[in-house]
C-alpha cells in the first residue's frame, strides 16, 4: 500500500490561524461550529481517508471498473469503503437538516473532501457528483421531487449523476438532441449521453440521473434545454424502489487515468422511453444545471489540490529513502536524494502550491458560506461576487498546476517514477483529466475574462484588487524579513494583474482574438497572485504565533519558509505573464491553417 496521511495540521492552521473558523462561527446556523468539533471531524476523516479509502487506490487503478452486459463492477474494496463512508454520515455534512443533512458549512465539508480525493480520486468521484446533484435539486426541484429523492441522496444511500453532453455535442451543449415527450405526470426520455461518471455501479441502491433533454416545442440552442430527474429504479409513493427504468449503460470508456471510476455511455429510452420528471420550469435546464456545474468546478479544483498533495507526500517519502549521488559535502558519500538541491526545489514547489491552494479554496468556500448564510444582504452579495470571480481560477489554476506537480512527482522518482509499480505515474495519469472535465480550462479562462471581468467592465476584479491593495498597505507597517519579501512580490503581482485587467477592459472588449488569447495567461496570473495573497496572510499568522511563543515553533517556522519560497520562486513569475496577455494576440492567428 502507498500510504497517505491527511494534512490535518495544515488544514487546522488555515481554518483557525487564518481566521476562517471565526467567520464561520459568527454565521446564522453555525452556532454549534467550534474548534473542538472541527478538530474531531478532521481527525476522524483523516482516519477514514488514510486507513480505509487510500488502500483501495493502487488496486483500483490496476483492476479498474469492469463492464459486462450493461452492469458495472467497481474494483475490489470500493464498495466496502463507500459503505464505511455512508455509515459514518460523511456524505451529509453540508446539506440541509430538512432532509437529514448535518447543516455544517461547506468550508468544513471541503476540508474533509480534500482527504477523500487525495486518498482515491477515482472512488471519490461518486460522492462528488452526488453532492452537485443534491445542490441542484435542493435549489430548483419541486417539493415532490425533493421529498422523493433528497433524503436518500444526502445520506449517500443513493447517488446522483450529471448527464450533459452527447457524442455530437462535446462542450457545445446547444447541440444536445435528447428528447423528452410528455406522458401524463411524467416524461419519456430518449437519447444517448456520454462521459457519465458513475452512471452505472453497484455501490448504492439507486442512481438518480439528472438529464438534459429537449421538449417537443423547445427552441433551438441552449435556450431549449430542460432538466429531468431520471432514476435508475423507479421510486414508489412510499419511497420504495420499483422496476428498472428504461435506461442502460452501453459501455464504459477505456481511459488514461481514474481507472476505478466508471465513465459510462448511457442510453435512455431504447424501448418505450425512460420515465423522467421535470425539474423546475421548461427550457431552463442549463441554467439549473449550472448550480451543479459550479459546485463541481470548485470540487474539481479541489481535486487538483488533492492530487498535488498526494504526489508531494509520495515524492517526499521516496526522496528520503532513495540513495543516489554524492551530497554537497563530499565526505558524506552517497546520500538520499532529498539532500540534492534540485530535488528540494521540486518538493518545495509541490509543497508551496499545495499550501497556497488549500488556503485559497478554504477561504473561497468561507465566502460561499457567507453568501448563503449572512444576515446582511450586502455581505451575501459581496461574498457571492467573490466566489463567482474565483471559481474559474480555482478550477483552472489548481488543475493545470496538478498536472505539472504530479509530473514533478514522477521526476523526483526518476526512472522509478516511470515504472507503474511505484504508483507515482498513477497520480500523473489521474490528474490529466482535471483540466478537461467540468468545462475545459480554456472554457474556464474564457468565463473568467468574458463573464467575470469584461461583463461588468472589471468591477468585480477591481473590488478584489482594492482589497488586496489595502492588505498590502497593512503589510507596510509590519516587521519581519519574510513579511517584507511577501509584500514586495505580492505588490508586483497585483500590479501586473491590475494592468492586465485594465488592458482587457480598454482594448479587448470588442476584440475576440485578444480576449481568447489573453484568457489562459490571465487565469494563471490571477491564480499566482491570489495564492500569494493567502500565503502572505499565512506568513502573518505564523509570525504572530512565533512572536507570542504559541504552538509548535518548528511548524510555524516552516510556514514562513514555505511562504517565502512561494514568493521568490513562484509568485515572482507573475509579472512575466503581462507580456503574453497584452501582446500574444498579435501572432496567435497569424499563420494560415494550411501552414500549421
Amino acid at each position: 500500500m502507498i500510504p497517505y496521511s491527511a494534512p490535518i495540521n495544515d488544514t487546522r492552521f488555515v481554518l483557525r490561524d487564518l481566521g476562517l473558523l471565526g467567520q464561520l462561527e459568527a454565521l446564522p446556523g453555525c452556532e454549534e461550529v467550534n474548534a473542538e468539533l472541527v478538530d474531531a471531524i478532521l481527525e476522524e476523516a483523516g482516519k477514514l481517508a488514510g486507513d480505509v479509502i487510500a488502500p483501495t487506490n493502487y488496486n483500483g487503478d490496476k483492476q479498474g471498473a469492469r463492464w459486462n452486459d450493461g452492469k458495472v463492477t467497481v474494483p475490489d474494496g470500493f464498495k466496502d469503503a463507500y459503505r464505511a463512508y455512508v455509515e459514518g454520515g460523511w456524505n451529509s455534512i453540508p446539506f440541509t437538516p430538512d432532509f437529514g443533512g448535518q447543516g455544517l458549512p461547506w468550508t468544513i465539508a471541503t476540508a474533509v473532501q480534500e482527504m477523500w480525493q487525495s486518498a482515491n480520486m477515482a472512488w471519490a468521484l461518486c460522492p462528488l457528483l452526488n453532492q452537485g446533484a443534491v445542490e441542484a435539486l435542493t435549489a430548483h426541484a419541486s417539493d415532490a421531487i425533493r421529498n422523493t429523492y433528497l433524503a436518500k441522496m444526502i445520506s449517500g444511500e443513493w447517488s446522483g449523476t450529471m448527464n450533459l453532453t452527447e457524442p455530437q455535442a462535446g462542450s457545445d451543449l446547444s447541440l444536445v438532441r435528447s428528447k423528452a415527450e410528455p406522458d401524463g405526470d411524467h416524461y419519456r426520455i430518449k437519447g444517448q449521453k456520454i462521459f457519465i461518471t458513475y452512471g452505472e455501479h453497484e455501490m448504492t441502491d439507486n442512481i438518480v440521473h439528472l438529464v438534459l433533454a429537449r421538449l417537443p416545442d423547445a427552441p433551438e440552442g441552449t435556450r431549449g434545454i430542460s432538466l429531468f430527474v431520471v432514476p435508475k429504479y423507479l421510486v414508489g409513493d412510499d419511497g420504495s424502489i420499483g422496476d428498472h427504468n428504461d435506461l442502460r449503460c452501453v459501455s464504459i470508456e477505456h481511459k488514461l487515468g481514474i481507472m476505478g471510476s466508471p465513465t459510462c455511455v448511457m442510453s435512455f429510452g431504447d424501448k418505450e422511453g425512460a420515465i423522467g420528471y421535470l425539474v423546475g420550469e421548461p427550457n431552463r435546464g442549463l441554467e439549473y444545471m449550472f448550480t451543479m456545474m459550479n459546485n463541481a468546478r470548485l470540487a474539481v479544483g479541489l481535486q487538483g489540490l488533492s492530487l498535488t498533495e498526494r504526489a508531494y507526500q509520495q515524492a517526499r517519502d521516496f526522496a528520503k529513502e532513495r540513495k543516489q549521488g554524492k551530497g554537497l559535502d563530499p565526505a558524506e558519500g552517497t546520500v538520499a536524494i532529498i539532500k540534492h538541491p534540485d530535488v528540494r526545489r521540486m518538493l518545495m514547489t509541490m509543497r508551496a502550491y499545495a499550501e497556497a491552494q488549500r488556503a485559497l479554496v478554504l477561504e473561497t468556500m468561507t465566502m460561499l458560506d457567507i453568501s448563503h448564510r449572512h444576515e446582511e444582504e450586502n455581505y451575501r452579495k459581496w461574498a457571492g461576487r467573490r466566489v463567482d470571480l474565483l471559481t474559474p481560477v480555482i478550477k483552472g489554476w489548481f488543475t493545470d498546476t496538478a498536472v505539472e506537480m504530479t509530473s514533478m512527482g514522477v521526476q523526483v522518482h526518476g526512472g522509478m517514477g516511470f515504472i507503474e509499480e511505484t504508483g507515482a505515474a498513477q497520480h500523473y495519469r489521474d490528474a490529466r483529466i482535471l483540466p478537461i472535465y467540468e468545462g475545459t480550462n480554456g472554457i474556464q479562462a474564457a468565463d473568467l475574462v468574458g463573464r467575470k471581468i469584461l461583463r461588468d467592465k472589471g468591477a468585480a476584479l477591481d473590488e478584489y484588487l482594492d482589497e488586496v491593495h489595502a492588505f498590502i498597505n497593512r503589510l507596510n507597517g509590519m516587521d519581519g524579513e519574510t513579511i517584507s519579501i511577501l509584500r514586495k512580490y505580492v505588490a508586483q503581482g497585483v500590479d501586473a494583474l491590475e494592468q492586465a485587467g485594465d488592458w482587457l477592459v480598454e482594448n479587448a472588449s470588442s476584440d475576440r482574438v485578444a480576449q481568447a488569447t489573453a484568457s489562459t495567461y490571465l487565469l494563471k496570473l490571477f491564480g499566482l497572485v491570489a495564492g500569494g495573497v493567502v500565503m502572505a496572510r499565512a506568513c502573518i499568522a505564523a509570525e504572530n504565533k512565533l512572536v507570542n511563543g504559541e504552538g509548535d515553533a518548528d511548524f510555524y517556522r516552516n510556514k514562513l519558509i514555505t511562504a517565502r519560497f512561494y514568493a521568490e520562486n513562484l509568485l515572482s513569475q507573475a509579472p512575466s505573464l503581462l507580456g503574453p496577455i497584452t501582446q500574444g494576440h498579435n501572432t496567435v492567428m497569424a499563420i494560415a491553417e494550411d501552414q500549421l
